[in-house]
């Protein structure tokens, strides 16, 4: 008999993410005759049966189209917003699966998809998942599909931001997604030639970079630019975040671990607006003109690159053979050039964040690239 797949895509939208739709959509129909069907808005769309059959005619042409075709949400099946509440859905989700024969739900997102998805997988679903997020930052996969593509556009506008910056003698400051980690940012760094680089994995002094863009203005370089991860703090910061962690990791009364969850979310939200803090900071001790470029929602948007709709299409067919073969409660992550299952016990909750001995730290340092430290 056909198996029945459902797939949703979650969280924030991605390149790369119609291209593994796709992928598995076109691998389950030709080769294992599937029925797919598609939920609309992530998780709240399963919880609400909200679905699209997904056929030939429906895939054919997204492959280089940005976002999803299924649309998306940050909806948690166990905190789903109606109104001013929030409601546990997943007993009504999980009806929903079995309402609709399905075989295997796929949910295809980045970290906390990758959450929700084990969730659902512990109510007794059968589960597969696919790494998705321009951050690069799930656990036990090489790369997730949208990085590629966001790199190559944060490195793009750091290029562009050269001429601006040499012409005023200036100093540019441009934020770049990564609210936990710094690939990123260290990626598109180090190919866009950034002078500074300030990552979540490495806390900095901002006397020291100054004291680097002023070194370089003593030889003759009268401008900067300073690649920053949105997660990058100083090191007074970092120190106060890693105390307000401990007392959440350490606390064993429910009001105390909410009391902790809300400092964690006062602490981010006073975070915001960071790097024009910087800005004014670095222009104070240096002398030099600051300009913030933010780059935001553009580095996800748009068409993805052909790295990443290989990866995707390659993920979501390995994806399709995987649930032929009946297996599920796994990840499907890409090792060198193979596409494997790793439990997805492994995955959820974790974070893959730059290692500070990671090859691309020592590149920046080797090119004296200040990093802030």
């Amino acid at each position: 008999m056909s198996k029945c797949v459902g797939i949703l895509t979650s969280g924030g939208d991605n390149p790369g993410l119609n291209a593994a739709i796709r992928g598995l959509g076109k691998a389950g129909i030709d080769a294992y005759n599937m029925q797919i069907i598609g939920f609309r808005d992530g998780f709240r769309g399963i919880a609400n049966n909200r679905y699209i059959r997904l056929d030939e005619m429906s895939l054919s042409g997204i492959l280089t189209v940005g976002g999803t075709i299924l649309g998306t949400s940050r909806d948690k099946p166990h905190r789903m917003p109606f109104g001013d509440k929030e409601l546990d859905m997943t007993d009504v989700i999980v009806e929903n699966y079995h309402k609709n024969h399905l075989d295997v739900l796929v949910c295809i997102g980045g970290g906390g998809t990758q959450k929700n998805a084990f969730r659902l997988m512990k109510k007794g679903l059968n589960i597969i998942t696919l790494p998705k997020t321009i951050d690069n930052d799930v656990a036990q996969t090489d790369v997730t599909f949208g990085f590629d593509t966001a790199l190559g556009i944060a490195t793009e506008a750091i290029d562009r931001l050269h001429s601006t910056a040499h012409s005023h003698h200036r100093i540019i400051v441009v934020e770049i997604m990564g609210h936990r980690a710094g690939w990123l940012a260290l990626g598109a760094g180090i190919a866009g030639g950034a002078d500074v680089i300030l990552i979540p994995e490495i806390p900095y002094d901002v006397t020291k970079i100054a004291e680097a863009i002023v070194a370089r203005r003593r030889k003759g370089k009268h401008f900067s630019i300073v690649a920053v991860a949105e997660g990058a703090m100083s090191i007074e910061e970092s120190q106060v975040l890693r105390q307000i962690e401990e007392n959440k990791k350490d606390s064993k009364k429910k009001d105390d671990k909410k009391n902790a969850t809300d400092e964690l979310k006062k602490f981010y939200e006073n975070h915001t607006g960071n790097t024009y803090r910087l800005a004014q900071h670095l222009q104070k001790l240096t002398v030099l003109e600051s300009r913030v470029t933010i780059l935001g929602y553009i580095q996800r948007g748009g068409t993805p690159s052909a790295v990443d709709r290989l990866l995707a299409t390659r993920l979501g067919s390995a994806c399709a053979k995987l649930i032929h073969e009946g297996v599920s409660g796994v990840m499907v992550a890409s090792h060198g050039k193979n596409s494997v299952p790793v439990p997805l016990e492994e995955v959820a909750g974790n974070r893959k964040i730059v290692p500070l001995d990671h090859e691309w730290i020592y590149t920046a340092r080797m090119l004296e690239t200040n990093l802030g430290d």
